[in-house]
């Protein structure tokens, strides 16, 4: 039995659910709606997370958005860091299998999750819960936890389908100069510059959803940036701060910062730096794709 129990411990019950053709009723909870495929991360303290507020929720959330999937978490309860994007879910901490099975199908009808992240089974092994019937509880088990971002990839339609990518320079007005990664160095805190145009790989930019992607790093606002911080590359995470809006008038705003991608005291030569600054659409703010 000991050996049994230390084996129990060591699982959870784990599951991506397709939940297809759940209709979406008036005044369902969007506590944080951008409009995405709707999944609920379900569960108890791990889905909660009660030692880290947010668990595992944080890193799916990052590799969702800068992968550009739109993804809307859904549920009853609401938490986590600045860091995790969307801060709804269904983690209950000490919540045994049973307790959330007689809660499921309100939950299910008032957020209508196109899909679900079941993480159970913790809480009737720590409660001696009829340990005898854990096993059959436990039955729908996936053995392997790393990111629930492949499990959800593995589920044709489970996140609905990677936003359209758009690629290509994106030249300065002012200078008629591209926006370049000087060298190709890819280290994370490289500053953009403007260089001749020359169709090279450290000239594209690729949109995928709200980020702007070179050489496989993500254009970066420092955190809590200010006029004058500079502009810089960094592994890409999904945060705010690596979110931009490509405006009409072709200005490029950080979400976070709410500023603009500047040529530094409006320089035109090679080599001038790109840094971060209010807004004022001048033409050293104005970008367009090539």
């Amino acid at each position: 039995m000991r050996r049994r129990r230390r084996w129990l411990v060591a699982t959870a019950l784990s599951a991506v659910v397709a939940a297809a053709g759940i209709a979406l009723p008036a005044g369902s909870a969007a506590a944080e709606s951008n409009g995405g495929v709707r999944v609920m991360p379900l569960g108890d303290s791990i889905t909660e997370g009660t030692q880290v507020p947010g668990g595992y929720r944080i890193g799916l959330w990052q590799r969702t958005a800068a992968a550009g999937y739109r993804v809307d978490l859904v549920g009853s309860q609401f938490n986590g860091p600045t860091a995790l994007g969307d801060h709804d879910h269904e983690g209950h901490p000490g919540w045994r299998i049973d307790q959330i099975d007689a809660n499921i199908s309100g939950w299910l009808g008032s957020t209508s999750p196109r899909s679900v992240l079941l993480h159970i089974g913790t809480n009737d092994v720590l409660q001696n819960y009829n340990l005898g019937g854990a096993p059959n509880r436990l039955s729908t088990l996936i053995d392997h936890i790393t990111v629930w971002y492949a499990a959800l990839r593995a589920v044709p339609g489970a996140v609905g389908d990677p936003g359209t990518s758009t690629g290509g320079a994106l030249v300065g007005a002012a200078s008629g100069r591209c926006l370049d990664v000087p060298g190709g160095n890819t280290a994370n805190g490289t500053q953009p510059i403007i260089w001749d145009c020359s169709g090279a790989a450290n000239q594209h930019w690729t949109n995928y959803g709200q980020t702007l992607q070179a050489l496989g790093k993500c254009l970066d606002a420092p955190t809590n940036a200010t006029a004058g911080a500079k502009a810089q590359l960094w592994d890409c995470h999904g945060g705010t701060n690596q979110r931009w809006t490509l405006s009409s008038d072709g200005t490029i705003r950080g979400a976070q910062s709410g500023l603009c991608l500047d040529v530094d005291h409006n320089l035109t030569a090679n080599g001038a730096v790109v840094l971060l600054w209010t807004c004022s659409a001048a033409a050293n703010q104005r970008w367009s794709r090539v």
